[in-house]
């Protein structure tokens, strides 16, 4: 899942695309790296961002999601707004990705709306919002926690005859957690995706820094976010949302080939090609 964010104010490229014809080429360039998805976003969900009101979020995505949804490629869609959300699925967008996990009233009547529509959903874990998430986090047990959340909702959105193929769980790595928190889900990859498909974004978050011993700016965290997709791909993650699309799939292409028995070799000279 290919990133793009058409904000001002994301904690890595915000900016970078806020002209359409900047992020068309942005998305041009990300499925020809090999993006499965693109997700698009128009309101900034870093620690402290500012809330933005329905229209400004609408004007600055309206646009390009326009454009994006005429590729032939699936389109997530990332807000909170549940008036979004509505106007992303009539413009034909085919994934809502709300990290504040449904939580709303008004987001549960909107699941009620697409109960016998193929838009699929994901649903992450936040605890707080991204205004305070990060002030104080607390956990008894991050890990349990985060389970039963999204286990609960899971089967919520059962009850809205949203089927289990048009679900994926996020844990919500760096969203009112701690870097000990985030390392506790992270060991438990493969635990919480037996409740559904998994996303993961991991992409430049601070913890790559963090864990590295080295102060750096997003941008230049590319070899932990390396690291991070490979490891969420190895314990079972189906997607990885990233900025990095050339990058992250030439890794995942390459493991793949060396961990199979099926080497590519040359039968006439034994070599490796």
């Amino acid at each position: 899942m290919g990133i793009l964010n058409l904000t001002p104010d994301s904690f890595s490229d915000g900016g970078s695309f806020d002209g359409i014809d900047q992020a068309l080429k942005r998305v041009d360039t990300m499925v020809s790296e090999g993006a499965d998805i693109i997700d698009l976003g128009g309101e900034s969900t870093r620690p402290g961002a500012e809330r933005v009101s329905v229209n400004e979020e609408w004007r600055r995505i309206e646009g390009v999601l326009k454009r994006v949804c005429e590729l032939k490629i699936p389109v997530s869609i990332d807000t909170m707004k549940p008036e979004i959300m509505r106007r992303a699925v009539d413009m034909g967008v085919d994934i809502i990705n709300d990290v504040s996990g449904f939580k709303s009233e008004e987001a549960l009547e909107f699941l009620s709306e697409m109960a016998e529509t193929n838009v699929g959903f994901c649903i992450m874990h936040m605890q707080g919002n991204p205004q305070n998430m990060q002030q104080c986090p607390r956990y008894v047990d991050v890990v349990s926690e985060v389970e039963f959340f999204l286990q609960q909702k899971v089967n919520e959105f059962y009850e809205y005859r949203i089927a289990e193929n048009r679900i994926l769980i996020d844990p919500g790595f760096g969203f009112g957690k701690t870097s000990q928190h985030n390392l506790l889900l992270l060991k438990q990859i493969s635990r919480l995706r037996k409740i559904c498909p998994l996303l993961v974004g991991l992409s430049r978050k601070r913890i790559i820094s963090e864990l590295s011993s080295r102060k750096s700016n997003p941008p230049d965290r590319l070899g932990g976010s390396l690291a991070m997709a490979l490891w969420c791909a190895m314990q079972g993650a189906s997607v990885l949302r990233v900025h990095d699309v050339k990058e992250t799939r030439e890794m995942i292409t390459v493991f793949r080939a060396v961990s199979s028995e099926s080497l590519l070799v040359d039968k006439n000279d034994g070599k490796y090609s």
